[in-house]
């Protein structure tokens, strides 16, 4: 999809900023409205630009006005450019998301709420009974807590406030994820000791079970999809592809992984909960080991700006 930005800037930089945007090819369409907008006060720019030039109209703004006071932009998808005489510039254009968008998809879905926190415990829940279960809804189960439970943003919110050098990103991170994951673990112990209440489960049956097998000494090739998951999931937030996110979710482990963390210690197998914890560190260094770099390159040679807040 393509871009338009609604930008209000001060009457001040009004001018050279519409004169740096006319120029600018990837720029499809241009609006002024002088004295626009009444919060914040100024004139707006409303500019239909291809995904690649999004950052350079960006860098144009952050040069037109320093300090930033008085600049608000508002961001949306264009669902086409219908202009003949663009044509071949529409069609080339990529899928890129801006590093605005890309930051405040993970603190929506990161962000520490209520409706996080009960998401991270039925993703623990459904994982737990998974974990005793016959494979067929096992692999139900599995798949379907990798989706429910938002485990995956907070985590590559950590690698991009690395990439981006911005500590408050890496702290809001790392705390979505403890709070997120000791919901989950917590109500993976709960629901195992629930099960072993009604005679459904024990340590036999936990430690038998083929797929806690895996998770617990995982092998080359379950290693593999799991990094080719975490960097495909990075890929997919840094291509504005999240509708896609279910496969990189379901190639890995970690929900699995953190439900083992609980459930284990509950049949009195704190042994298979280390595993557990080994095999979700594992999937968390995928993400950091393969999701920086590549955040990173597209720093380097793409975007080449820090974002304007």
């Amino acid at each position: 999809m393509h871009r338009t930005l609604e930008i209000t800037v001060p009457p001040a930089a009004t001018d050279s900023l519409q004169a740096e945007l006319t120029a600018l090819e990837e720029v499809i369409g241009l609006t002024l409205l002088r004295g626009g907008s009444l919060k914040p006060a100024g004139d707006v720019l409303t500019v239909h630009v291809l995904n690649r030039g999004a950052d350079a109209v960006l860098r144009r703004v952050r040069d037109a006005v320093p300090d930033q006071h008085g600049v608000s932009i508002v961001t949306a998808e264009a669902t086409s450019f219908i202009n003949p005489d663009d044509y071949d510039l529409v069609r080339s254009d990529r899928d890129e998301a801006i590093w605005e968008e890309m930051e405040s998809g993970l603190r929506h879905q990161g962000h520490i709420t209520a409706n996080y926190l009960l998401l991270m415990a039925l993703g623990g829940i459904i994982a737990a009974v998974g974990l005793v279960s016959e494979p067929v809804p096992q692999a139900v189960a599995f798949v379907a807590s990798a989706i429910i439970a938002p485990g995956f943003d907070p985590m590559t919110t950590v690698a991009l406030g690395l990439v981006l050098r911005r500590s408050l990103l890496v702290k809001r991170g790392l705390a979505s994820a403890l709070a997120g994951y000791t919901v989950l673990i917590l109500a993976a112990a709960a629901t195992m000791a629930a099960l072993v209440a009604a005679g459904e489960a024990d340590a036999a049956l936990l430690a038998g079970n083929k797929e806690v097998e895996h998770l617990a000494h995982p092998k080359l090739m379950e290693l593999a999809v799991a990094a080719a998951g975490a960097l495909a999931g990075v890929v997919m937030l840094a291509a504005f592809r999240r509708s896609f996110q279910a496969g990189p979710l379901i190639a890995m482990a970690f929900i699995p992984a953190a439900a083992l963390i609980g459930a284990a210690p509950v049949v009195g197998r704190p042994d298979l909960a280390l595993e557990g914890l080994a095999r979700f560190g594992a999937d968390w260094g995928f993400i950091l080991a393969l999701g920086a770099p590549f955040l990173w390159l597209k720093q380097r040679f793409l975007h080449r700006r820090q974002p304007l807040v």
